[in-house]
């Protein structure tokens, strides 16, 4: 080609090239009209990590840190309040005390759990193939008895909080060393996983919402250093618990954005952030926390909802328990109280000290402990306890030790008592599905009656739908081909479904739920011990190919079990419980404590983090003006599970 053919060809793209451009620009010339979406979109700025806030609320202590951060800050999670009038009688939330432990019943309930712990101990053999020789408490009482202390300090080093400048409030450590005789109120805001709401002082919605902003506005300001006023450039990551109330959970994110005045708030659960957390896709998730033990099968970041459980114990009941062992064992620090909150914080200490899950130690064993209380001499007292050790986390497998009569001891994810704001609600769903159930079938029979000849195949089309519907809630949200039917229904149908047999569409609304209320009552009168609550919760999943997923990961996290050789025990019950069909099918059953030696009371938080840095969660930010617009109907459009 010529220097010249070459000329024309460029001058030829040259003309093409213009006549686009004119073209393009008459095209922008034209105006369309523009449909405004019914919620607007947020803007797809890059979010910089050190940015987001990620806050877990537990009952005992609050973690709270920037997703950027190695570790969370961590502080009791308690508030002391000033009393406004001199003369107010004092007000003190129970730590390790709680309801039904004083029944006339509760005594004869312990020594019956205490029996079946000690058969169990006695049933299990040692690594060496020798069964355990059980040690009798009068064996240890005996020394214990003639115990004295000896006085290390005439002086503990530890002082009350100095309340001299009468602050109107205390936070954390600081709240926990009030002095009895000074004029607070002592708080805990969050009790077994739920908002602390009773009928006491202090106990309102608003007033516990109040200690919750003064709390994490502290701790935000002091700890993390972030003026109040900056908060507008920062977003937050919310943990909830699998199973939340949603009246409080919608109050909670109100208070973040609009009174403490975060720009965009995500809401997770905490099952879900744990397998984040801990770089695993699925896992059975054992929470076992201070008050209160939680187990979820998550699968591919969804928390399925059938399996959620929620049992009212935890570590707190275990510490309890030691206490009441080692009264029977002759305790030598005769004052202990469980009233007294510095009392507790050493029973904490003890059971976190000697308790263990290792079979293989046994035998009488001398152990030593100090006390240092303020305006008290240091002590030092010498203790000899045998099986107390192993009785006291063995509660948790036997939950009648822990002496808890009358009381709701499980969970499962509960009804919605219907919110004003939020009108596409679950009762909402499940009256529409109702009448689409009962106008589909009324069709189906109008035109078997049409056509007598097909009499037959409408029966049998109608009889199918009916049969599919009802098992709809069963799969347990595990994707397939329910499309948005399945969703609709699990968004109305509360766990339950999986005890009750199918076919209950034609059933009246009324009694569909009041059959359903009958049988989860039966069923959260039982305390189940932590192997069984496992096994139910796999059990609940849709498919056997997710029960094999599930039993080949179960991860325990939380700080209720870090006991000494939790992970065997755990997996020799579990082995020994399974259903016998499914021992032949799951070739790894895989009990994990530490995902990458980290601390298991950090994984949620840790995974709350990750969730901060993952391009995946931009459409998930509920932003500060979107919600005052628009309310809790922003949980239903961006929650990354099923509000």
């Amino acid at each position: 080609m010529t220097q010249a053919e070459k000329e024309q060809d460029n001058g030829k793209d040259k003309e093409k090239e213009r006549d686009r451009e004119k073209e393009k620009e008459q095209q922008r010339g034209v105006k369309r009209p523009i449909a405004p979406p019914a919620i607007p979109e947020p803007p797809q700025e890059q979010i910089q990590s050190n940015f987001v806030v990620v806050i877990h609320p537990g009952s005992r202590m609050l973690r709270i840190g920037r997703a950027t951060d190695t570790l969370p800050v961590t502080v009791p999670h308690v508030i002391a309040r000033r009393h406004k009038q001199s003369g107010q009688p004092r007000y003190e939330d129970a730590w390790l005390l709680r309801e039904g432990l004083n029944k006339p019943e509760s005594n004869e309930q312990r020594q019956n759990g205490l029996k079946m712990v000690d058969q169990a101990i006695w049933s299990k053999k040692m690594s060496n193939g020798v069964r355990r020789t059980p040690v009798s408490a009068d064996q240890a009482r005996a020394y214990n008895c003639q115990i004295r202390p000896a006085v290390l300090d005439s002086s503990s080093r530890v002082k009350w909080t100095n309340t001299t400048h009468h602050p109107p409030y205390l936070v954390g450590e600081e709240a926990l060393y009030v002095n009895p005789t000074d004029c607070y109120n002592i708080h805990w805001p969050v009790v077994r996983g739920q908002l602390n709401v009773h009928a006491g002082p202090g106990g309102s919605l608003t007033a516990v919402l109040a200690d919750l902003e003064t709390i994490w506005s502290h701790v935000i300001q002091k700890h993390l250093e972030i003026p109040l006023k900056d908060l507008k450039y920062y977003r937050c990551i919310l943990l909830v618990p699998d199973i939340y109330n949603r009246q409080h959970i919608k109050e909670v994110v109100n208070m973040l954005l609009l009174n403490m005045g975060f720009s965009a708030i995500i809401v997770h659960q905490e099952s879900v952030c744990a397998t984040f957390g801990s770089g695993l896709s699925s896992a059975c998730v054992v929470d076992v926390g201070d008050q209160k033990t939680s187990i979820c099968c998550v699968e591919d970041g969804v928390s399925h909802r059938n399996s959620r459980l929620c049992l009212a114990y935890g570590g707190s009941d275990v510490t309890r328990t030691f206490f009441w062992l080692l009264q029977r064992a002759g305790f030598p620090y005769r004052d202990c109280q469980l009233s007294n909150r510095l009392d507790c914080q050493l029973l904490q200490h003890l059971k976190e000290t000697f308790c263990h899950l290792d079979q293989d130690i046994s035998g009488l064993q001398d152990h030593e402990f100090q006390t240092r209380f303020p305006e008290a001499p240091a002590l030092l007292y010498q203790v000899r306890l045998g099986d107390e050790k192993l009785q006291a986390p063995m509660g948790l497998f036997y939950p009648t030790t822990f002496g808890i009569v009358g009381q709701k001891m499980s969970s499962l994810q509960f009804r919605s008592q219907g919110d004003s704001e939020d009108p596409h609600d679950e009762h909402y769903l499940l009256a529409t599905q109702s009448k689409q159930d009962q106008s589909s079938k009324s069709a189906a029979d109008r035109k078997a009656i049409s056509r007598p000849s097909g009499c037959l195949e409408g029966e049998l089309s109608s009889q199918g739908g009916t049969g599919e519907l009802s098992d709809l809630p069963r799969s347990c949200g595990s994707g397939g081909g329910g499309g948005g039917t399945q969703g609709e229904t699990e968004l109305g149908a509360a766990h339950g479904e999986s005890l009750m047999g199918a076919g209950e569409v034609e059933e009246p609304v009324s009694a569909h739920l009041s059959r359903k209320t009958a049988i989860m009552s039966q069923f959260e009168s039982k305390a189940l011990g932590l192997d069984k609550a496992v096994l139910h919760s796999i059990d609940c999943c849709a498919s056997d190919e997710t029960k094999r997923k599930m039993y080949s990961s179960i991860l325990v996290v939380g700080g209720g079990l870090m006991f000494h050789g939790v992970q065997e025990f755990l997996l020799h019950r579990i082995i020994n419980k399974m259903p016998p069909s499914f021992r032949r099918l799951v070739d790894n059953v895989e009990v994990i404590t530490r995902p990458k030696d980290m601390d298991p009371r950090l994984i949620s938080w840790k995974g709350g983090a990750v969730l901060a840095c993952l391009d995946t969660t931009q459409e998930m930010w509920i932003h500060q003006r979107e919600w005052h617009r628009f309310g809790v109907r922003m949980l239903r459009e961006r929650a990354a599970f099923v509000w």
